[in-house]
């Protein structure tokens, strides 16, 4: 599928916020990008469209690990949001490389997310309590991943990873 990648613009909030509810199949997800948008900083924030429709949205927010603060080095990726008249297309997989991409131009070194380990292995990310890294509870341990961006930087990195107080208020 030919798509065009790019920053989320204000002008795309509307149209994002439609996106993650249908593929959510809730608000839930929608309103947490709403509230994101408005209190983590900084984000990296991108949109894929499609015959310029908004069809994808991909969302990265600042995160803890252990003692390190929360900051632009470390990322949670939260969420991937694909229209259902977009999916098993493989735009989610082109939004979440750029993404990643997006990141690393940024300055981040490593980018944790919640998901299925299928689905994250393909962008390098590997399971974060081979790493030292956790979130919450070992329940997660199958599911939370994590990619470093630049070589080396997971040794500086170990412990319980803490997301956004939006995130984590979402439990």
């Amino acid at each position: 599928m030919d798509c065009h990648i790019r920053p989320e613009t204000p002008a795309d909030h509307v149209r994002v916020f439609e996106v993650v509810k249908d593929a959510y199949e809730t608000p839930s997800e929608a309103l947490l990008v709403k509230r994101l948008r408005a209190e983590a900083s900084p984000l990296v924030s991108l949109v894929a469209e499609v015959d310029r429709v908004v069809a994808a949205h991909i969302l990265f927010t600042p995160v803890a690990i252990g003692d390190a603060p929360m900051g632009p080095k470390t990322m949670g990726l939260a969420p991937l949001a694909v229209h259902p008249d977009y999916q098993d297309q493989g735009l989610g997989s082109q939004l979440a490389r750029a993404g990643l991409e997006a990141c690393a131009a940024a300055g981040c070194e490593v980018v944790v997310t919640l998901g299925h380990p299928d689905y994250y292995q393909r962008f390098g990310f590997s399971l974060a309590v081979e790493q030292g890294i956790s979130y919450v509870g070992p329940e997660y341990d199958p599911f939370f991943m994590v990619k470093e961006l630049v070589p080396g930087a997971l040794e500086k990195y170990s412990g319980e990873v803490r997301y956004h107080d939006a995130i984590e208020e979402m439990g």
